[in-house]
């Protein structure tokens, strides 16, 4: 059973980020046990050593926010993830963070996430495996170099103390990190393929991310990359853990 935790007060971005993970890692949703913390709480009885592993989704929120400046639903969700990976770090429980993931992650370790470099439009980052990558089992059977679907407005800066670094591209150097054995973030989106990302163009085109008239355009160029590879990631994690 994989925990897999949900940060997108929209619901159809979240059902449709679901659908994707399911789709994407080769699980069934009776595989998996889903919480959409825009809704419901942790529960007090959780036990995160009971899962095979732990996936995050992403999100419209930015860990370097101001406080001020988060809406309430924001700051309980991330309070919420936050809230675990203590427990997550000293028993080095499997875990991947998908693009929220890597800022949750990232800001526990060195609060080395905010938005001074490394921003990238939505579209697509060519991404690059690093010697480490190249050995990794989330990452050694991907090719060389790929293509990978991203959008963010914050970014690691430097890379956290432990951490391994796995996957750079000239845009934004920490794509894909590990720290200990177990824990992994992407800066990209491993479970988005064309029709996701137009899924989530058209509910965030007026979050700040791109000019809502460039909505049509976005559309066109995710539908005609090809970005393949990055999802071998998800199942590659569930395979490993499950």
């Amino acid at each position: 059973m994989f925990l897999i935790l949900q940060l997108r007060p929209e619901p159809e971005a979240a059902d449709s980020e679901y659908a994707a993970i399911l789709h994407k890692a080769g699980l069934a949703a009776a595989q998996t046990h889903r919480i959409r913390l825009d809704i419901e709480p942790l529960p007090a009885n959780l036990n995160l050593q009971s899962y095979s592993g732990i996936i995050v989704g992403g999100g419209p929120g930015c860990v370097s926010d101001a406080p001020e400046d988060k809406t309430p639903t924001e700051a309980k969700i991330e309070a919420a993830v936050l809230s675990l990976m203590p427990g997550i770090i000293e028993n080095d429980i499997p875990f991947l963070g998908c693009c929220y993931g890597i800022g949750i992650l990232g800001h526990h370790l060195a609060r080395a996430v905010n938005k001074s470099n490394y921003a990238e439009p939505v579209g697509t980052s060519h991404c690059r495996l690093t010697g480490a990558g190249r050995a990794d089992p989330l990452t050694r059977d991907l090719p060389a170099e790929f293509d990978a679907f991203v959008g963010h407005k914050e970014a690691l800066q430097a890379l956290p103390e432990g951490c391994t670094h796995l996957i750079s591209s000239p845009t934004c150097p920490y794509q894909m990190i590990r720290y200990k054995q177990n824990i992994y973030a992407t800066q990209f989106h491993p479970e988005a393929d064309g029709p996701e990302f137009e899924t989530r163009i058209n509910i965030y085109k007026h979050k700040g991310y791109f000019p809502p008239e460039e909505a049509e355009n976005l559309i066109e160029m995710v539908h005609a990359s090809d970005v393949h590879a990055p999802q071998k990631v998800l199942l590659n994690f569930v395979r490993r853990y499950g």
